[in-house]
């Protein structure tokens, strides 16, 4: 748990540091250049951390599902066709997530 803390602290820190080095990279440009690339880049950070922090989250939670499964498997070897069907399910329905994340994120890109 302590590793994933510190993975998570140290991404924010990085996108917050990109977020404040992009007027920096911009100085010597054209105003109205810069600001497009700004927006652009803007644009680029947030679908990155959408479908990111989309898919790590789906990740872990798949992970946890597929474990569970696992060991209810092993305890009731019986009931092992009722809880592989409800395990695809919940995995069908996490990936679905991931999915529409990564559908935002192209529209933050290209739309907005």
């Amino acid at each position: 748990m302590k590793n994933i803390k510190r993975i998570i602290t140290l991404a924010i820190s990085v996108a917050i540091l990109f977020v404040l080095a992009m007027p920096v990279f911009a100085a010597g440009e054209d105003v109205a250049v810069a600001a497009a690339n700004s927006v652009l880049g803007d644009k680029a950070l947030a679908a990155a951390i959408a479908v990111g922090l989309a898919a790590a989250a789906g990740a872990v939670g798949m992970g946890i599902a597929v474990a569970k499964a696992t060991e209810a498997i092993s305890r009731q070897p019986e009931a092992e066709n009722k809880i592989r069907t409800t395990l695809m399910l919940g995995l069908v329905f996490v990936e679905t997530a991931i999915i529409y994340a990564l559908v935002i994120a192209i529209l933050i890109i290209f739309v907005l």
